[in-house]
């Protein structure tokens, strides 16, 4: 983890979002998008595409509190992650666990750790900076 003075909150904002993800990826469709039908119909393969953008968000999410040298973590991580969701998606009724869901969060992994790369890694320890600079009026705008 990179040395931030708020590791703790960061975790634990890390949990909830992980957990949020989860809960949105197990509760029944209809509880999301009543007009789930009429609503994203023009929009060819929304649930892939929303897959993906989501682990696009987690990875550039993790890729902020730790080392680049640990970016193959968060990927692993991260592809056990969506490997529990189809997972859990697999043990109910009213959702389908997919292969190409699967599929989907790799790429959005891929893309996140990517764009972490090419410079948005570490995105906390600025904003960590930042916010101190903002707070004790030293200056950084």
């Amino acid at each position: 983890m990179l040395p931030l003075r708020h590791a703790r909150r960061w975790k634990i904002a890390s949990l909830i979002l992980l957990l949020l993800v989860l809960l949105a990826a197990m509760l029944p469709l209809v509880w999301l998008f009543p007009n789930k039908v009429k609503a994203l119909s023009w929009f060819t393969h929304a649930d892939k595409w929303l897959h993906g953008v989501t682990f696009v968000v987690l990875a550039v999410w993790f890729a902020g509190q730790y080392r680049s040298r640990s970016y193959w973590r968060i990927g692993v991580g991260l592809m056990l992650f969506g490997l529990l969701i189809e997972l859990c998606q697999l043990m109910v009724s009213y959702r389908m666990a997919d292969w190409i869901d699967i599929g989907a969060n790799t790429v959005g992994i891929i893309v996140g750790l990517t764009v972490a790369m090419a410079g948005v890694g570490g995105w906390s320890l600025r904003v960590e900076d930042w916010y101190t600079a903002r707070s004790t009026g030293t200056g950084i705008d």
